[in-house]
């Protein structure tokens, strides 16, 4: 059942704040996806913006499936820990799962500061590797008390490699947020040998025009889009080793099958890195 009846019906366990009349980028993306839990607001705005840019649902898709095999590839290399940060509202494919399909017993801790993400912790607890996942709530934009709030968790080993996710949630940062010096705090805490998952949306393909209209429509959301160029996404790597094929859209990040035409012009970059 979606959020929508949940509230309808009065559900228990909906959180205060919750503020279903404003539309959630986290919200939305789940509808990108096909999911059920979003909101009439959710919806029209998504709508808004699938009208100016319709290929926001492709791309979220594409997002998806980056996850998937970026993450595989770092448990692959032996990271059995995971640290994901803004992971919206669980759906197929989830960080752990794909951790814990590589190595059994990885551990993933998921940071949210949307109160949706916590009132799905128990699905994500009834993932395989029970005991192995948590779900906690920080802000991105504090990175210290973020750190604090991971230690307090118990769960991750900071001592020892951590495979860092920031999969499609830094393009919700403004400069003035300092998404370069978060970032640099968390990597700083980890130590060598960490990998850093990291996909972000991009406006280089996509007319002036039509980026106005996108970035209008969260603007009235409860965070708003914010695409960098692909010199731009770089640089949240800079002093991090880029895993070939190093940034590129995220179709084109080290795919299964053979990319479709215009893979190279999605509008989501994507990389992995090593710390040294």
């Amino acid at each position: 059942m979606g959020y929508e009846n949940m509230w309808e019906s009065g559900g228990a366990g909906i959180p205060a704040d919750l503020r279903p009349d404003v539309p959630h980028p986290a919200r939305m993306y789940d509808y990108y996806l096909g999911g059920k839990d979003n909101f009439p607001s959710d919806r029209a705005a998504a709508e808004k913006a699938l009208a100016a840019n319709p290929e926001f649902r492709s791309t979220a898709r594409a997002n998806r499936g980056f996850l998937t095999r970026a993450v595989r590839c770092v448990a692959e290399l032996g990271i059995d820990q995971f640290l994901d940060i803004g992971t919206g509202i669980p759906t197929a494919g989830n960080t752990h799962e794909i951790a814990q399909a590589a190595r059994p017993g990885a551990r993933t801790v998921y940071v949210d500061n949307d109160p949706i993400v916590l009132s799905h912790a128990r699905a994500l607890m009834a993932g395989s590797g029970p005991g192995h996942t948590t779900v906690i709530r920080a802000d991105l934009r504090e990175p210290a008390a973020l750190l604090d709030a991971v230690r307090a968790a118990d769960l991750l080993d900071l001592s020892r490699p951590v495979g860092l996710v920031l999969a499609a949630v830094l393009h919700f940062l403004r400069d003035e947020d300092r998404p370069h010096q978060a970032l640099a705090a968390l990597l700083d805490a980890l130590p060598s040998g960490s990998h850093l998952v990291l996909s972000h949306g991009t406006a280089d393909f996509i007319p002036a025009e039509i980026r106005d209209r996108v970035t209008g429509v969260y603007d009235k959301a409860t965070a708003p889009l914010v695409g960098r160029s692909r010199e731009e996404v770089r640089a949240f790597f800079d002093g991090l080793d880029l895993l070939d094929p190093g940034v590129t859209t995220v179709p084109l990040w080290r795919p299964d099958t053979t990319p479709a035409p215009g893979a190279d012009r999605v509008s989501m970059y994507g990389a992995v890195a090593r710390k040294p």
